[in-house]
């Protein structure tokens, strides 16, 4: 086991940098945005606690990846900004959402709120949602979960179509299962920095996901005929809760920040290696929430 601490100036020089253009920037934030900043350096700050990597197996272990701080990141000349002409971040829901379309409408209302509170300036569209069939993906059933699943890449080939010519950004969400090739058991979402686009699965932040009485299990494990999307009529979703909604919001804020490289885990070696599930990973959302609350009402 291994344990990922930085100390208090690593964190300020990589979030700041040493770069006198971004010291004087974060000089003149306001009084209360310098102290949620601040927060980020503080030994025992909820935001950037010690990561533990529990084997080889783990992402960072097995995916390194260099490093990137503040000054990389805003001299980078591939990093995407919005203009006049493209300020509007779309959602595209893909399949059902939850049981009943008022809880659907309710739902996607509050990813709209949430995204243009967080994206300040940006104007958030909900586009109007598809049937799976409508995307024209492929698809097949986990022969570990038994759960139907959707492929990433093709849902991402499906929405470089439909993005509109004023779109930042379009991202797909789904409660359906994703997996990005044959070989890979999942992958919680894919997307693309240089294409502006991305896909998203809330399926597993649902709190019976890993359950063995999971309703959306199928019962007779089979190969598919490609072209039949039969099987997604009346296909069980989640119902909506207000804790699903709030890893729905920060998976989806997440998903838009991202770098393109899809996340992925092995289902089969979580209770093994001791990982984290994303339910479990979430439980300390709230307790970060208030503590930005808490320094912003200050």
């Amino acid at each position: 086991m291994k344990v990922i601490k930085h100390s208090e100036q690593v964190l300020k020089t990589a979030l700041i940098s040493k770069n006198t253009q971004l010291v004087k920037l974060y000089e003149n934030l306001e009084s209360r945005e310098k102290r949620l900043l601040n927060e980020a350096f503080q030994p025992d700050s909820v935001l950037f606690r010690p990561i533990t990597l529990h084997s080889e197996s783990d992402w960072i272990s097995s995916h390194p990846e260099p490093t990137q701080d503040f000054e990389q990141f805003y001299n980078d000349p591939y990093r995407s900004r919005p203009t006049s002409r493209k300020s509007a971040i779309y959602v595209q829901p893909i399949g059902s959402f939850g049981d009943t379309k008022v809880s659907t409408e309710d739902y996607m209302k509050w990813l709209k709120d949430y995204c243009e509170a967080f994206y300040y300036g940006l104007s958030v569209k909900i586009l109007e949602p598809v049937p799976v069939s409508h995307t024209g993906c492929a698809f097949r059933v986990n022969e570990y979960t038994c759960n139907l699943q959707i492929h990433a890449e093709d849902l991402l080939k499906y929405l470089k179509k439909k993005k509109p010519e004023d779109a930042f950004c379009i991202v797909g969400i789904t409660m359906i299962d994703l997996y990005p090739r044959a070989s890979w058991n999942f992958v919680f979402g894919q997307a693309s920095l240089t294409e502006g686009m991305g896909i998203f699965s809330f399926a597993r932040y649902d709190s019976d996901f890993y359950s063995a009485s999971y309703k959306g299990r199928l019962k007779s494990v089979k190969k598919l005929p490609s072209a039949d999307y039969s099987v997604f009529d009346g296909y069980y979703t989640p119902a909506i809760n207000s804790m699903l909604l709030l890893r729905s919001c920060k998976a989806l804020l997440g998903w838009m920040d991202e770098d393109g490289s899809g996340m992925d885990a092995e289902f089969r070696n979580e209770a093994k290696m001791g990982l984290l599930k994303p339910v479990e990973a979430f439980k300390e959302c709230r307790e970060w929430v208030l503590k930005c609350l808490d320094v912003l009402q200050k």
